[in-house]
């Protein structure tokens, strides 16, 4: 039988909409890209600009750059230094009349882009003049105790003054886009802007400085977006200068764009200006010829975690493996906006639920979320030893047997299996089993935690009374540590253990992107997000139906956490249910959702954002309807055909029945299913007039 093949780009292209923007003509332009994260990892911009460098590269060749600030060893170790291609820039890097310096290369990642960096520190004899120039310019001034303030205008003022540079000493004169990220590449633009520089802006934001604040600190934030006395808030944190510069960028750029549509709609409350284009973040995808190749690596890596989970929980491993579902939250750890509050109150509900049912399901849940440490605990140590010490007695009582049993068949014998282990290997036997016993419940955080009776999960774990128990359907391990493949306790790396994982949970109240889920996503792993995330919004406009493509998303937005806490809890309740055929179908569909955050998909939205920047900056040069929205808006992933009307059609009504393996009332043929989706999805939506009298109904779409 034929290996049924994945989903690839190429099987797709009838799927996504065609790119029907005018080309622009990129041998005359010069397109910067700005931001602090440039070969500087420091949080989610640096995946953005990394993984986004390939598609740019391709379109735009020797005509992009990145700029960033100089960082010594970041330097050494991922850029290789090299003369600048084009002959202006290459004139500018006479450098050392300014007193200061410029180092110029390409960045080791896919696509080698170039990158120019600012050495701040040698620059920083300016500040003060620099200081002067922004209170004059625009009334902003800086306090002194601020660095990452004062270092981001030392960068935007080196930034201002090479796109003058540019400007004057290019001879056939090309014209320049500047895309700004972030706040702190924002001085660069309100200099620019101020000094007429003859250049298209483009600023995105991906999260807005005073709505992190206002989250961290608890507030209601959505249901009080109207109410906030922006002004008030931003000076009680002593960040009013740093909002006073992300809003002047805002408001100088030409185009503004944030990743999400609830990110816009912050923007538009905390910034006083609509976004002009939504600018999804994307990924890498890299798709595997044969369908079955991911579904294997799943396999796989659920075997390294099951391995783990025998150790952990040895004495008290009384529940069936091949029964156990691994769930996992992970990413930085902020309790409350990254939604460990709410989940881990919707997995005391689940293991009430489980209980009551009987099922015979176990759920293992891994919290990754790097806290303060200072080592392994021996307890979790000493299972992963005592796991291994088991498996090497049975490997020799194995050879032993196995000998034995292979000498007595050469003779032509049945072994008499009372005297193929003698009293010496019944005795090593014994002698393991007793290393089993343990007098204590298999701990819940595999490391010493500096201060764990103020850590907010261990304090709600021990509020919900979840300590891995015989009777709980639920087990909790708290790895406070982030992944990797040299660790002695889970010796695995986080994409390896998505892999292996089921489900993963993300439930944020503050995620203005969020790319964990869109990991997962790509993995062909099923997760749980929210409304108020942009990876939720996304698939919510993007899916006609996301939970039959393994995305739950809870409305965080507009039910109480109560609400929230229970549909979330239904959510994994009804995973649960699930038989295991059932899960590997939603697998394949959720790995089909992949090509929607290919930047190959998304890429088409930065390019929307600089066409219109371009149309703004130079109207004489470049025409675009500024009204128009972007080509890619209105297309929709269709409900599959495999999926019942009805959500109790496809789930059994309790989870006793979760062992069948296959049912004569789920018929499904993956081939036949991915040939019905490239017929039922539709040429490029656009999104046209809505004639008189008409009214658009959600989700509708012109064509």
């Amino acid at each position: 039988m034929p290996l049924s093949r994945s989903l690839s780009m190429t099987s797709l292209s009838g799927l996504l909409p065609a790119w029907e923007e005018d080309e622009l003509p990129v041998e005359d332009l010069l397109l910067f890209e700005v931001a602090w994260e440039v070969t500087n990892k420091v949080g989610g911009i640096y995946t953005v600009i990394q993984t986004k460098a390939k598609i740019t590269v391709d379109e735009w060749g020797e005509n992009y750059y990145m700029m960033g600030p100089y960082f010594e060893n970041n330097f050494k170790t991922q850029v290789e230094g090299c003369e600048p291609p084009n002959p202006a820039i290459r004139k500018i890097f006479n450098m050392e009349s300014s007193n200061c310096k410029v180092h110029f290369g390409r960045w080791l990642i896919e696509g080698s882009p170039y990158v120019i960096l600012f050495d701040i520190g040698s620059a920083a004899w300016n500040l003060d003049r620099w200081k002067g120039d922004l209170w004059e310019t625009c009334n902003i001034g800086l306090p002194y105790h601020d660095r990452e303030a004062n270092d981001s205008l030392i960068l935007g003022s080196l930034i201002a003054w090479f796109f003058k540079e540019v400007s004057c000493c290019s001879a056939y004169k090309p014209n320049v886009i500047g895309h700004f990220h972030e706040w702190q590449a924002g001085p660069g633009l309100i200099l620019s802007r101020s000094r007429k520089i003859p250049m298209a802006t483009v600023f995105t934001t991906h999260a807005t400085l005073l709505g992190r604040y206002l989250c961290a600190g608890n507030a209601d934030f959505y249901n009080n977006l109207d109410k906030f006395n922006i002004d008030k808030e931003a000076g009680e944190r002593q960040i009013y200068h740093r909002y006073c510069l992300e809003r002047a960028a805002v408001h100088c750029a030409h185009v503004f764009t944030t990743v999400s549509q609830i990110t816009a709609v912050e923007a538009n409350h905390m910034l006083h200006r609509k976004a002009d284009v939504v600018t999804p973040n994307g990924l890498n995808v890299k798709k595997f010829s044969a369908m079955h190749e991911f579904q294997n690596l799943h396999s796989t890596s659920k075997a390294r975690i099951q391995e783990f989970v025998r150790g952990h929980f040895y004495g008290h491993l009384d529940f069936n493996l091949e029964k156990t579902l691994f769930f996992f939250i992970a990413g930085r750890y902020e309790f409350s906006n990254k939604g460990a509050d709410i989940f881990l109150e919707s997995l005391s509900r689940l293991n009430y639920l489980l209980r009551v049912h009987r099922s015979d399901v176990t759920v293992v849940v891994f919290f990754i979320m790097p806290a303060q440490t200072n080592n392994f605990n021996v307890e979790s140590l000493k299972g992963q030893a005592v796991r291994k010490q088991l498996w090497d007695t049975a490997h020799t009582v194995k050879e032993k047997f196995g000998k034995k049993l292979y000498d007595a068949l050469l003779k032509g014998q049945i072994p008499d299996m009372n005297s193929i282990l003698d009293r010496d290997d019944f005795t090593i036997m014994k002698r393991a089993i007793y290393a089993t016993q343990r007098h204590s419940l298999p701990p819940v955080t595999t490391h010493n935690m500096l201060d764990d009776s103020k850590d907010p999960i261990l304090s709600n774990v021990r509020r919900i009374g979840l300590f891995n128990s015989r009777n709980d359907r639920i087990k909790i391990i708290f790895h406070p540590e982030f992944l990797s493949s040299t660790s002695p306790l889970l010796p695995m790396d986080y994409e390896d253990f998505v892999r292996g994982c089921n489900l993963g949970v993300f439930p944020s109240y503050y995620e203005p992107w969020g790319y964990t889920p869109g990991e997962c996503t790509v993995m062909g792993i099923p997760s749980v997000t929210t409304n108020l995330s942009g990876f939720g919004c996304f698939m919510e406009e993007h899916v006609s139906d996301p939970a039959a493509y393994g995305i739950y998303i809870v409305d965080r937005r507009f039910r109480s956490a109560e609400e929230s806490c229970n549909q979330l809890t239904q959510f994994m309740f009804s995973f649960c249910q699930q038989s295991r055929r059932q899960r590997i179908i939603q697998r394949n569909r959720t790995e089909r959702l992949s090509d929607l955050l290919d930047w190959r998909y998304l890429g088409r939205f930065y390019i929307h954002a600089r066409h219109l920047a371009l149309s703004r900056a130079f109207a004489d040069k470049f025409k675009m309807d500024p009204m128009a929205p972007p080509k890619t808006e209105g297309f929709r992933y269709p409900r599959p055909y495999s999926v019942p009307p009805s959500p109790s059609a496809s789930l059994h009504s309790t989870p006793h029945h979760s062992d069948v393996e296959d049912s004569d009332d789920e018929p499904y043929d993956e081939d036949e299913e991915a040939e019905r989706d490239r017929l039922n999805i539709k040429a490029p939506f656009v999104l046209g007039a809505v004639p008189e009298g008409k009214k658009k109904q959600p989700g509708e779409s012109g064509n």
